[in-house]
């Protein structure tokens, strides 16, 4: 039987290939975190596990409870406790809702809100007096047009975690990190996928969206390439850990700050300023 590490704090983080996780598992290794870090393919498990020695690939699909059952077990073996689950594994769609079929909008919702739960119901009991940090967005905010099933995914994970939070019984510390626009690869694939919404909708009415498809390209690239360091999300994360008293919400970037207090005026002034953004973008 494997010997269980009792003195080293340890943390299980989703989504650790590239972006976000892979920077956040990096970060809390080198500051002595055992760090569980999910992945889905093998070569991922080599490229994290060669990060630092405090990392250990855990294979980890959100969406499939039997890949999560099984991460569970592989981590119990190894520590008596988990400190903190960061659930970062995500995606974003996009595309006009009136085209975008309604299967491709509960796979965004499978990703970025049942997948963290389904992993946070799994780990709670291992969770106790521990955090739950979510990797949420700016995007909660849903101030931010044909990417709607990626900001109400983001939403609806800040709204069922804070549930968790008032109902669970273990003292577990729910957190919601919201950052600005990433450069991430995360953008590479939304941009696959903001192809194939393109596709879907019917030749008769390609040219309705066509600039909005374009910008939404264009978009993704800039954020590809301009958008804020994942080291910055990843010290962000480090410091909810590290706070005596963390914070509900941690905003990284200042536009992160500026969409969460714009989303407070009233709606109809709010949808006013975002329309009138939007038509400039696509002049």
């Amino acid at each position: 039987m494997e010997n269980k590490e009792t003195k080293q704090k340890s943390v299980l983080i989703t989504g650790t290939s590239s972006g976000i996780g892979l920077a956040t598992a990096e970060k809390l290794a080198k500051e002595g975190y055992l760090v569980f870090a999910g992945i889905r393919k093998k070569n991922d498990k080599i490229k994290v596990e060669k990060l630092h020695k405090n990392i250990r690939g855990v294979y980890l699909d959100v969406t499939n409870q039997g890949s999560i059952d099984k991460a569970f077990w592989y981590v119990i073996k190894q520590t008596d406790r988990l400190d903190a689950l960061i659930n970062n594994a995500g995606a974003a769609y996009a595309g006009p809702l009136e085209f975008m079929p309604i299967e491709s909008i509960k796979e965004q919702f499978n990703i970025n809100t049942f997948g963290a739960l389904a992993v946070a119901q799994k780990f709670m009991p291992f969770l106790r007096h521990g955090r739950i940090i979510n990797i949420s967005s700016m995007a909660s905010t849903g101030l931010f047009p044909f990417i709607a099933p990626y900001c109400a995914s983001k939403r609806a994970l800040d709204i069922l975690f804070n549930s968790l939070f008032i109902e669970n019984k273990d003292d577990i510390t729910v957190i919601s990190i919201k950052p600005d626009v990433i450069k991430t690869p995360i953008w590479k694939r939304a941009k696959e996928i903001y192809q194939k919404c393109f596709e879907n909708v019917p030749e008769s009415q390609r040219e309705k969206y066509e600039k909005e498809t374009l910008m939404l390209q264009k978009q993704a690239t800039d954020n590809e390439n301009k958008g804020i360091s994942v080291d910055d999300v990843a010290s962000t994360v480090l410091k909810a850990l590290k706070d005596k008293h963390p914070k509900t919400s941690y905003f990284v970037g200042i536009k992160s700050l500026w969409a969460e207090l714009y989303s407070k005026l009233p709606q109809k002034i709010v949808n006013s300023g975002v329309r009138k953004l939007l038509a400039q973008r696509l002049k």
